[in-house]
């Protein structure tokens, strides 16, 4: 559970409305590499942790997403508001208006709907904080790729800046993850099976108890 502040965590205030770049940005509520799929990701992939710093980081993170998403949110939104049927059809916007009038919907820039196939949550903890860090990397490339096209607008460059410098700020955050986790792994079985990880897994407790009697 958490505490809900009313605000955004970066203020959103745009003058001028631009239905081009709001198709551009829409990525990063919607698309592969987006606040949406890193949100659930993060959430996802905090029950099969057993460090509790580690826990916590990908709690916290997966929470500011949320807040990330919803500065998304606004952006797009403002960008498209009140805009006129005339706008709506020289800004090629009009695919999107059939479909959702001006509503927010998650989708990447080249159209294709939000799909959680894209992001994995497979409960190995190395093998989902090594997924983590390149997807802040990603999202800080398409945070890169979208300033590129907003650099003459001030009122979005500012707050997709302030996007893009917390996902570098994620990517260093789950390296350091990183080292809690390999930290605990025996060093023999870095790339291989991590005897801690096995032995708590009912389903070869067996063959766990067949390695104690031979070391004995």
């Amino acid at each position: 559970m958490w505490i809900y502040e009313k605000r955004l965590q970066f203020p959103v205030n745009i003058k001028e409305t631009n239905a081009k770049l709001a198709q551009d940005i829409i990525s990063q509520y919607g698309g592969p590499d987006g606040e949406m799929s890193a949100s659930i990701r993060y959430l996802s992939q905090r029950y099969a942790v057993k460090d509790n710093n580690v826990k916590a980081a990908l709690t916290d993170i997966a929470t500011e997403e949320l807040g990330h998403l919803e500065m998304i949110g606004a952006i797009i939104h403002q960008l498209t508001r009140d805009l006129s049927i005339e706008e709506i059809k020289a800004s090629g916007f009009d695919k999107y208006y059939v479909d959702h009038t001006l509503g927010i919907w998650p989708m990447a820039a080249g159209g294709i709907p939000f799909n959680a196939c894209e992001f994995q949550s497979k409960g190995d903890p190395l093998t989902d904080l090594y997924e983590d860090m390149a997807a802040e990397q990603k999202a800080r490339s398409t945070y890169d790729n979208i300033l590129r096209l907003c650099k003459d607008y001030p009122d979005v460059y500012e707050p997709i800046k302030f996007l893009r410098a917390r996902e570098v700020v994620h990517f260093q955050r789950f390296g350091e993850c990183l080292r809690l986790v390999t930290d605990k792994l025996s060093e023999k079985n870095f790339y291989a099976m991590n005897p801690d990880f096995d032995c708590s897994a009912s389903c070869v407790k067996p063959v766990c108890k067949e390695n104690e009697e031979k070391q004995m």
